[in-house]
């Protein structure tokens, strides 16, 4: 089985076609933000880690985690990003772990792991990966998807910013896929370097 990381920034179109993909035989997802939002669940592993680092105004009224509060803080202050990735990163990689040997249990042959930071967080193990796709595509485009997707225009534009200088590092393991255009086209064109990795 080959692991294959999809990262690239807000809206350039990951989630969209690593599901578009896993429709297909062979192919499982994993997203990486689904598995750090159960560790923020009550009882989860990170949860009182942040909760005292962040303290109880970033909670909902049954006690839960506000993720939107949360994402408003992270995305204004560089060091609350650090320290939540500090915090949660490390936990979802022993979840992308697990995930990992299931789908090898399930005879998987690409297993695409979503996630925007893949790259760039210091907390992830690249070692889990046998190569990287990048989905890039121009601001505007990813402006669109992310408004279109019913995300709030400052929570777009807060995102964009965080994530401006957001870029793939330069190695053999990382493949550059342009992600602007039609998903369909995009999904065929990182369907078609998975079929180059064996």
């Amino acid at each position: 089985m080959k692991v294959i990381g999809v990262a690239g920034p807000a809206g350039a179109g990951k989630s969209t076609v690593c599901r578009m993909l896993a429709r297909r035989p062979g192919i499982g997802h994993v997203d990486c933000d689904q598995l750090a939002h159960a560790t923020y669940r009550p009882g989860g592993p990170a949860y009182l880690r942040i909760l005292s680092r962040f303290g109880e105004d970033i909670l909902t009224l049954s006690g839960g985690i506000n993720r939107e509060k949360l994402a408003e803080l992270i995305y204004s202050d560089p060091q609350a990003k650090h320290d939540l990735e500090a915090i949660v990163h490390p936990l979802v990689m022993e979840e992308l772990k697990g995930e990992i040997r299931r789908h090898r249990e399930l005879g998987t042959r690409w297993l695409l792991v979503e996630g925007a930071l893949l790259l760039s967080s210091p907390y992830v193990d690249r070692s889990l990966f046998d190569v990287f796709v990048w989905l890039s595509a121009p601001e505007e485009e990813r402006r669109r998807r992310l408004l279109a997707a019913g995300v709030p225009w400052e929570s777009v534009e807060a995102r964009l910013e965080a994530q401006r200088d957001l870029s793939p590092p330069k190695a053999d393991c990382v493949y550059l896929v342009d992600s602007s255009g039609p998903p369909a086209e995009v999904a065929t064109r990182v369907l078609s370097l998975l079929r180059d990795f064996g």
